[in-house]
């Protein structure tokens, strides 16, 4: 009777481990599929003259994704720098104060916040930026990607910053140091290697959004680096040439699909990287 109970219980294990080998599988395959058709039917568009040129008129063979680029370049730099360091003052601020009614309201902020779908975000940077300024603007469109990235920054700055020991601090500030000191010297370069996975993470986040941007930055056929103006982005560029009956400008979606998916996924790898080292650190 006990040997055919522990029979009974192994082969319910093993059949919940066959289960989980099976499941997690199945997560892959659409991964793998999406990759497999992305790399097919992208990687024979790409090359030199794809990479440096801007697209060509309709009828026209040839032209490349230059604008795109440049332009997904700027705006995702311009919105890093806006919200990187609002993000990373906002998370140590939590952590610092974390039992305030004040930082309990910024988190539960940042919380709804980083529910908010990217479309809203893109029609109230809309109704904030371009239509008071009367044009579309490189300028606004970072601005909105910066609010999508602002909840990724500060809520890993917080947790990071919340497992690194007291310690640190206080042997800081019985050596005199004044407390900007602390945090701008001690703290933040002892975590900054969580800090950077969170801002990687987040700049994963926004390369490929497209609703923010349509609202925004609106797009643009040719090579421009001037924010206070409309510009193209790699996601405008797949969005706008993968629904168009031109076979010229699918090719191009195709191209700028896989550039983009590299990216994304050179960003995300790198993340993984980062966040290992920093665990082992700690």
């Amino acid at each position: 009777m006990q040997a055919s109970n522990v029979k009974y219980r192994l082969g319910k294990s093993y059949g919940f481990q066959i289960l989980t080998y099976v499941l997690a599988f199945a997560c892959v395959v659409p991964l793998l599929a999406i990759l497999f058709f992305i790399i097919k039917a992208g990687i024979t568009k790409i090359n030199w003259h794809f990479l440096v040129n801007i697209p060509k008129p309709v009828g026209e063979t040839g032209g490349g994704i230059a604008n795109a680029l440049v332009g997904s370049i700027l705006i995702v730099l311009v919105a890093s720098v806006i919200a990187i360091p609002i993000g990373i003052l906002a998370g140590v601020y939590l952590s610092e104060n974390r039992k305030s009614r004040l930082a309990y309201w910024c988190r539960l902020s940042t919380d709804i916040l980083q529910g908010v779908p990217s479309i809203v975000i893109g029609i109230v940077a809309y109704f904030w930026l371009v239509k008071p300024f009367g044009k579309f603007s490189a300028l606004s469109g970072s601005a909105a990607l910066a609010i999508m990235m602002l909840p990724i920054v500060i809520r890993s700055t917080e947790e990071t910053l919340k497992l690194l020991p007291d310690a640190l601090k206080e042997a800081a500030l019985a050596l005199g140091m004044p407390f900007h000191r602390v945090i701008f010297k001690v703290i933040i370069p002892v975590g900054i290697s969580g800090i950077l996975s969170g801002v990687m993470l987040s700049i994963a986040r926004i390369t490929g959004e497209t609703a923010p941007l349509l609202f925004t930055a609106f797009g643009n056929p040719y090579l421009s680096t001037n924010l206070t103006q409309p510009m193209q982005s790699l996601p405008l560029l797949i969005f706008n040439y993968a629904t168009s009956p031109y076979n010229e400008w699918h090719d191009l979606a195709w191209g700028a699909s896989l550039i983009l998916l590299l990216w994304v996924l050179f960003l995300n790898i790198f993340t993984k990287i980062v966040t290992r080292k920093w665990k082992v650190q700690l």
